[in-house]
C-alpha cells in the first residue's frame, strides 16, 4: 500500500542488496539460475515476515541467510547438488554479520561483462543479475521481444558454463582492458534510457546505481569515477532536454531547470577522479560535460577548453564522432568557418556516412553562417536519417524557421 514503510524498506533492500545476494550464492554454488531463484524467494519472504517481525537491523545479512537457506532446501532434494550443498552448509552455519559477507559483486560485474560474451548479452546479464530487472523489463528497455531476451539470457549463462569463464576479478595485467568493457556496458545502459522520447528513468537510475557500486568496489580506479561523474552531469540536464516532445539543443535549454545538486555532485566526483592523476576517456568526457554544466549560458562557456578536451579525447579514444564534436567546439571557439571546414573534411572522408548528426551539425553551422539554401538541404538530409521522433521534430522546426 502507498506509504507502507515495510514495503519501502524491502524495495530499498532490493535495490541495494539484490546483486550482493545473487553474487554470494553464485560464488558458493556456481549456479546462476539457482542463485536468482533463491534471491527472489528471499525477498518474497521479507515481504511476508518483515511486517510481522519488523525490518531487521542488517537487511543484507537477513536476505543472504534466507536465500542460502532456500538454496539448501533446493539442493537437499537434488542428488547432483551434493557438492554445492556442502559449500552452502559450511557457509551458513550461522547468520553472518555484515562484515563477514565478502562483496562478491565485483567478481559478478566482471563475469557479466566478460569479452567472450556478445555485447548485447553482457548488457542483459548485467541488468538481470546485478540490477535485478525482470526479463520483461530488460526486453522493454532494450526494445527486444521478451522471448528473444529470455533466450539471450539463457545462452549467456550457458556460455559462461561451457566456456569455463572464471568467476573472478581479472589479474592486474588484464584489468585496464576488462574494466573498459565493464564501463562500456554501464554507459550503454545509461544512454539507452537517456536518449528515448519517454526516457526510462529506472534504467538511468540503475546505470548510475551500478556506477556508484563500482566506484565503491574499486576506489583506487579513476575511470569508474569519471563515468559516474559523466552520468550525473548528463542526468542533471535531463529536465530541460525536451519540451512538448521536441528535443531542445543545449544552447536553448532553460538552465534554471538543471538539477544543481547533481551538477555539484558530478563535479566533486570528477575532481576526486582527476586527483588520482591517471587520465582516461570517461574523465575527459566528464570534464567536457562539467564545462557545459557550470557555465551560466552558451556565450560564457569555455569553448577553447572544450575544443582542447575533445582533442585529448581524440588521442585517447579516436573516433569520427569525437572529431565531429570537436568541430563544433572549434566553431564556437575560433569561428564558424574553422569548424565548418572540419565538418566538410569529415563529410568528404565518408567515415560518418549514414550518421544523422553529421548533416545536422553541418546544417546548423551553415545556418549560423547565413548560407540558408545549403543549410535547408542539409537539414532535409538529416531529417531523413534521424532515429527518434524528438530529433525529427527538432530538425523539422529548424527547417520551418529557414
Amino acid at each position: 500500500m502507498p506509504g507502507d514503510p515495510v514495503r519501502a524498506a524491502v524495495d530499498a533492500a532490493y535495490r541495494d542488496e539484490w546483486g550482493q545476494v545473487v553474487a554470494t550464492l553464485i560464488a558458493a554454488t556456481g549456479d546462476w539460475d539457482l542463485a536468482e531463484d533463491c534471491a527472489q524467494d528471499a525477498f518474497a519472504a521479507a515481504l511476508a515476515t518483515w511486517p510481522r517481525d519488523g525490518v531487521p537491523r542488517r537487511p543484507g545479512a537477513w536476505l543472504t541467510t534466507a536465500a542460502r537457506n532456500r538454496a539448501l532446501d533446493r539442493l537437499r532434494r537434488d542428488a547432483a547438488g551434493a557438492a554445492k550443498l556442502r559449500l552452502l552448509a559450511a557457509d551458513g552455519a550461522r547468520e553472518p554479520a555484515e562484515e563477514d559477507i565478502p562483496d562478491e559483486r565485483l567478481r559478478l560485474i566482471f563475469t557479466c561483462c566478460h569479452p567472450a560474451l556478445p555485447f548485447p548479452a553482457r548488457v542483459a546479464l548485467t541488468l538481470r543479475t546485478l540490477a535485478g530487472l525482470s526479463t520483461a523489463e530488460i526486453a522493454r528497455a532494450l526494445l527486444a521481444a521478451e522471448p528473444a531476451m529470455a533466450q539471450r539470457l539463457v545462452r549467456a549463462k550457458r556460455r559462461i558454463q561451457e566456456a569455463g569463464i572464471p568467476y573472478r576479478v581479472p589479474p592486474a595485467e588484464q584489468l585496464p582492458e576488462r574494466l573498459a568493457a565493464v564501463l562500456a556496458v554501464l554507459y550503454l545502459i545509461f544512454n539507452q534510457g537517456y536518449g528515448e522520447e519517454d526516457p526510462d528513468r529506472a534504467l538511468n537510475a540503475e546505470a548510475i546505481h551500478l556506477a556508484r557500486v563500482l566506484v565503491r568496489l574499486m576506489p583506487s580506479e579513476p575511470e569508474p569515477r569519471g563515468l559516474l561523474a559523466l552520468m550525473l552531469l548528463h542526468e542533471a540536464r535531463r529536465p530541460a532536454r525536451m519540451e512538448d516532445g521536441v528535443l531542445v539543443p543545449l544552447e536553448d535549454q532553460d538552465r534554471s531547470r538543471w538539477d544543481r545538486d547533481l551538477v555539484a555532485e558530478g563535479v566533486a566526483v570528477l575532481d576526486r577522479a582527476l586527483a588520482l592523476r591517471r587520465g582516461g576517456p570517461y574523465q575527459v568526457q566528464a570534464a567536457i560535460a562539467a564545462c557545459h554544466a557550470t557555465a551560466p549560458d552558451t556565450a560564457s562557456t569555455d569553448w577553447p577548453q572544450i575544443a582542447a578536451l575533445y582533442g585529448a579525447l581524440a588521442r585517447l579514444a579516436p573516433s569520427p564522432v569525437v572529431d565531429l564534436n570537436r568541430a563544433v567546439a572549434v566553431a564556437m571557439a575560433e569561428g564558424i568557418p574553422s569548424g565548418l571546414a572540419l565538418v566538410e573534411e569529415l563529410a568528404a572522408s565518408g567515415c560518418l556516412d549514414g550518421y544523422h548528426l553529421l548533416p545536422a551539425t553541418r546544417a546548423d553551422l551553415l545556418r549560423r553562417a547565413g548560407r540558408k539554401a545549403e543549410a535547408k538541404a542539409a537539414y532535409e538530409e538529416a531529417l531523413k536519417m534521424a532515429p527518434t521522433e524528438p530529433e525529427r521534430r527538432y530538425l523539422a522546426s529548424r527547417l520551418q524557421e529557414l
